[in-house]
């Protein structure tokens, strides 16, 4: 047995590695304390270290085990809800961190987790409740006071959400994502006293990369706004060259997976039983910044439409039962019948998350692009919008823009051009394998004439027409994109293309599109 004085110093020795990041180490050794002494702050320290490795399974399973010593330690069930949150069971999370509640009211860490649960899920209103409570027991703590923030700022509540990000940084001037999002959201002048503070900060202060990179993209933002386009663009490479190092994203991965897609075998997929939901889909997909947050904007505004916003189910499911399927060429007829199923009934269960009724329900992630003949297939009814954009004004636009984590082609603009390039392929690819199927919306055609386009576009989605979705911009749904504030404009024709004072820089670009 381990007494007192060893074990603290034992798990001294742990959280040194533990912040050095040797996760596997403080497992083992972990491990091995525990069969001498049974201490949540081991099992606490291994769970922990699971999820710094993206093991959310195992990190689930040794908090179970910790369960069975005490089934009321609010750690273990906040630990135990933050596994089932990574791994998108959203069900289980929720059930947990409300277990969390039952013991401790006031558990910040659990309130919090769950805002974030309520945010993933379209719940706007409810996150904001539990991150108030949070700030109702400390109001100088930053994360809770940060969430609540990106929660006014998707519903369009600029003014409360610019009051709330400039409190933050007088708590602590180095939370540079707040210096970021607020260059998103004002029009900044020359000698802009945020300007000021954001130069003497990257001028000054001891800042880690993280820190610095987003620094750099609130001053591209600040010298765009004031026309100084060299600046800018020298302040964008800046932010994306750290993002690019930070991330280390190879698009040589992304070939590979595209490639995986293009020879997956979808005549075993064909013609096999499909299930008739009443709930109809529309998956609005294309190049991030191609219009799809307006698309979804327009068609949510029906009042037939739920607005699902810009969801991760597909991927999973998809990689999970099909390409990452290592059984895939020993299945019979009957094992892709109940793949199919099981595809559709995880979808669905996910969906009855955020809506229950039987409306038509979107789903806007852009890179579902990838996966437009398994959508054709598993949910034969659905419908599926292609959002089309000049080339060049959309690799710009992911370009300018910081993305908080999956799209790291848009950090290169050679990456860029090849993945634009990829999405071409990929989307006539599936035009040949599934002709008339793609609904192509083209973004310039919208502006110019957006009740004819409109018009069209319900008529594909067979829907009625409603007068609500001319007027999109009173829609007031969350958005969580970097499109929130385009979104809920009126639509207009652009007069000057945002790319045009950039041209010069961006010629090895136009050489990789073809432009």
């Amino acid at each position: 047995m381990l007494n007192d004085n060893l074990l603290q110093k034992k798990f001294g020795i742990l959280q040194n590695k533990f912040k050095a990041g040797l996760y596997e180490e403080v497992i083992n050794e972990a491990k091995a304390l525990l069969r001498k002494r049974q201490h949540q702050v081991l099992y606490n320290i291994i769970c922990l270290s699971y999820q710094n490795l993206g093991k959310f399974k195992e990190s689930i399973e040794i908090m179970e085990k910790a369960l069975n010593i005490n089934s009321k330690n609010i750690y273990f069930l906040n630990n135990i809800g933050v596994g089932y949150y990574k791994l998108e069971d959203y069900t289980k999370a929720q059930y947990y961190f409300t277990r969390v509640l039952s013991i401790e009211p006031n558990y910040i860490t659990t309130l919090n987790n769950l805002g974030n649960l309520s945010r993933d899920l379209n719940n706007t209103e409810e996150a904001i409740k539990y991150y108030k409570k949070c700030l109702s027991i400390n109001d100088k703590l930053e994360q809770p006071q940060y969430n609540l923030a990106l929660c006014y700022e998707s519903i369009g509540d600029l003014d409360e959400a610019l009051k709330i990000l400039k409190n933050i940084l007088k708590i602590n001037p180095d939370f540079t994502e707040c210096d970021r999002i607020i260059s998103t959201i004002v029009k900044y002048r020359e000698n802009d006293e945020h300007f000021k503070s954001i130069n003497e900060k990257i001028s000054e202060k001891k800042l880690n990369d993280q820190q610095k990179m987003q620094l750099f993209f609130a001053l591209g933002k600040y010298y765009e706004d004031i026309k100084d386009y060299e600046k800018s663009f020298l302040n964008y490479s800046s932010g994306n060259d750290i993002y690019k190092k930070l991330s280390g994203y190879n698009i040589n991965d992304d070939k590979k997976y595209f490639y995986k897609i293009k020879k997956f075998d979808f005549e075993k997929i064909k013609n096999k039983k499909k299930s008739d939901y009443r709930k109809k889909l529309i998956f609005i997909v294309g190049m991030p910044r191609s219009g799809t947050s307006l698309t979804e904007q327009i068609i949510s505004s029906h009042n037939n439409v739920f607005g699902g916003g810009e969801l991760n189910f597909l991927p999973k499911i998809i990689d999970k039962h099909l390409l990452n399927n290592e059984e895939i060429n020993n299945l019979t007829d009957y094992d892709f019948d109940k793949i199919l199923s099981e595809c559709r009934e995880n979808y669905f269960q996910n969906v009855k998350l955020l809506d229950e009724t039987e409306k038509s329900f979107t789903d806007k992630a852009p890179l579902n692009f990838r996966y437009i003949g398994f959508i054709k297939e598993i949910f034969p009814n659905a419908k599926v919008i292609n959002c089309l954009r000049n080339s060049l004004d959309i690799c710009w636009s992911n370009y300018k823009n910081y993305f908080s984590g999956g799209l790291y082609f848009s950090n290169n603009l050679n990456d860029l051009g090849e993945f634009f390039n990829m999405y071409n392929d990929l989307i006539n690819f599936w035009e040949k394998c599934y002709p008339n199927y793609i609904y192509n919306l083209d973004h310039q055609n919208l502006t110019e004439n957006p009740k004819e386009e409109i018009k069209k576009l319900l008529a594909h989605c067979e829907l009625e027409w409603d007068e609500n979705c001319l007027n999109h911009q009173n829609n007031t749904r969350s958005i969580k994109t970097v499109s929130s504030m385009q979104a809920r404009k009126p639509i207009y024709k652009v007069k000057k293309r945002a790319v045009e004072p950039y041209l010069k820089y961006l010629k090895p670009l136009e050489k990789i599109l073809n432009y």
